[in-house]
This record gives structure tokens, C-alpha cells and sequence, in this order.
């Protein structure tokens, strides 16, 4: 099979197309035949190794244990170990396998993996497992988010911020969108209840209050984020810059307060059950993904690329077969 591999750590031009040989499943192992996979700030993260506890946690030292990137995707199920109860060979299946999906075929624990949505494209499906997770846990889990409450997303045209907005408003929030002007539409399009302009307009400067602070993008100190909060307000970091993402690691605890606001972050884990959430919100219209670009499966450098820059509108979806879309 045709995989895109990379054996350093270092910008997207050192991944390159390997054929290697085809996996078998173990015995609670499904192999997938994979049609679409998505691009995530995780896989930047593994191939730049640009925040060094990649390196210490058990990702390989100096160089990548796991060669192949890609976390999301969806497909069709290829062949099923012996202990495997939930899928047969054929199903059309998404989910969250880590790592292994820039590839034709892919090993996925059966746990990882979710039936797709019947109302949603290969293409769609990959786009959801690790940004909808992010969203889903985050605001409900970290941020114990509630019907009526005031919910501030920042960086609301991401690949997390645009799950976020919807994820938000699925709870029955009041959302504020945070994101460029070229998104506002966008956001508005997906609930936001009103939009800022983050070219003209701080939100940490406005004097508004939030229930919630969802940092899908936090490129603001964590004590400007604290003080957008009301009293007894959660501020939750997803993603940003490493400088951003150390400060809620590091300071979060120590900035918040025993009966007051807490600030901290959310790192996303795979969970078959709130991926069979997901699966409901997508049947139900509730979410909706949102692609910016698709990449062949060997433009995945250029994919990764693009994600680098800063400026992708939410998801980049990578069609490995891509002629054999839902």
C-alpha cells in the first residue's frame, strides 16, 4: 500500500510517499481501507516536534516512532480480528486511530471507531473525530457549559472553533465568535450569536463578560483571559502558540480561585462514546462540518503547509481514494 511517511522530525518537505507492506489486524484490531483522512494541529505538532514534550512522551527521542501521521478518518471496514463485534467487513466507519491514516490502509482499534453517519461524505466524517472531540470535551467536560450561559469562542474559524460554535450552541449557549472579517459570515452561518473582529476589536478590552472562554486559537496571556471572565467563569485552552499552551498548563491552576474562576486546558482523548455523540449530532443536523481545502493524499506536505500558516479556514481534508467519495 502507498503511504506518505516521514523518518525525521522537521517541516512538511521531509514527508515523502513509501509503499509499504499491507497491516493485518490483531485480533481487536480493524483494518480500514481508507477514504478520506483530515489535517490537525497534532499532526504539525508530531512532525516539527516544535513543542519538545513530543519528544519525551514516548513519541520517539530523536527521531519519530510513529512514521506515519494522520489521526482522522474515515472508510470502509477491510477485515476485522477475531475479537472485533462491532464492525463487519464493509461497514463505513470514522474515527480517531491516532496515527496511521496519510495512508491507503490503516489498523485502527476497534474502540477508536464509530459507524459513519449516513447522511455525511467520507470527506465530512474525517474532518470530525479529533476537532469534534476537542469541542465536545472541552465545553462540556472542562468547561461544564450550560443552557443560557454567555460563551465566548476565540479562534472560531479553525478546525476546533468551527465544531466549538456549533457544540456550543447544541447546549443551548449564547455565543460570541472570535475570528478574522474574512470569517465572520462563516461563523455566523455555523450559530454564532454575535461575531468580533479580531483585526479591530480585543475582546479582552471591551469590558464584556463571559460564563465561558473557549481558546480554540489562545493567543492571549491566560490574565487577560481571566479577566474577561465573570466571577465564577471557566476559561479553557485548546490550542494556540507553545508559549499560550504552557501558560493554562503551568499557571492555570495556580491562577485559579477556590470559589471563583478557573482557568486551565483541555486535551482531547478518545472515547468511543463521545464519539457516538458526535455521531448523533451529525444525524441530527446539529453540526455541520465545515472543509476548507482538499489535499491529494501526496500533497499531504502541501496540506500540512497550508495548516502551518496560520490562516486555513476550518478543516483540510486529505482524499486518499478520492473517486469513491458517499
Amino acid at each position: 500500500m502507498k503511504a506518505m511517511v516521514h523518518t525525521k522530525y522537521g517541516s512538511p518537505e521531509v514527508i515523502h510517499l513509501k509503499e509499504l507492506e499491507m497491516p493485518s489486524p490483531k485480533d481487536d484490531e480493524v483494518l480500514v481501507k481508507v477514504q478520506a483522512a483530515s489535517v490537525n494541529a497534532l499532526d504539525w505538532h508530531l512532525l516539527t516536534a516544535d513543542i519538545f514534550l513530543v519528544r519525551l512522551m514516548g513519541m520517539g527521542l530523536l527521531k519519530p516512532k510513529n512514521q506515519v501521521l494522520g489521526a482522522d478518518i474515515a472508510g470502509r471496514v477491510a477485515a476485522v480480528g477475531k475479537n472485533v463485534s462491532q464492525f463487519r467487513p464493509g461497514d463505513e466507519v470514522f474515527g480517531d486511530i491516532g496515527h496511521g491514516g496519510f495512508a491507503e490502509y490503516a489498523i485502527a482499534p476497534e474502540r477508536t471507531l464509530a459507524l459513519k453517519p449516513a447522511n455525511i461524505s467520507f470527506d465530512e466524517a474525517a474532518a470530525v473525530p479529533v476537532a469534534g472531540l476537542t469541542a465536545l470535551q472541552g465545553l462540556r467536560d472542562s468547561g461544564k457549559i450550560r443552557t443560557g450561559q454567555k460563551v465566548l469562542i476565540n479562534g472560531a474559524a479553525g478546525g476546533v472553533g468551527t465544531f466549538a460554535v456549533q457544540v456550543a450552541k447544541a447546549f443551548g449557549a449564547e455565543v460570541t465568535a472570535v475570528c478574522s472579517a474574512r470569517n465572520l459570515e462563516q461563523a455566523r452561518r455555523l450559530g454564532a450569536d454575535q461575531v468580533i473582529d479580531y483585526t479591530k476589536e480585543n475582546f479582552t478590552q471591551n469590558g464584556q463578560k463571559y460564563d465561558l472562554i473557549f481558546a480554540a486559537n489562545g493567543y492571549h496571556p491566560i490574565r487577560a483571559y481571566k479577566e474577561s471572565l465573570t466571577p465564577k467563569g471557566i476559561y479553557v485552552m485548546a490550542g494556540g502558540k507553545p508559549a499560550q499552551m504552557f501558560q493554562a498548563m503551568l499557571l492555570g491552576s495556580w491562577m485559579s480561585e477556590k470559589e471563583g474562576r478557573k482557568l486551565g486546558g483541555v486535551s482531547a482523548h478518545m472515547n468511543q462514546k463521545d464519539l457516538l455523540t458526535l455521531k448523533e449530532m451529525l444525524e441530527a443536523g446539529k453540526i455541520i462540518p465545515a472543509i476548507d481545502k482538499r489535499f491529494a493524499l501526496t500533497e499531504v506536505p502541501e496540506a500540512l503547509g497550508y495548516l502551518g500558516t496560520g490562516h486555513a479556514q476550518a478543516k483540510i481534508v486529505i482524499n486518499v481514494a478520492p473517486h469513491t467519495q458517499a
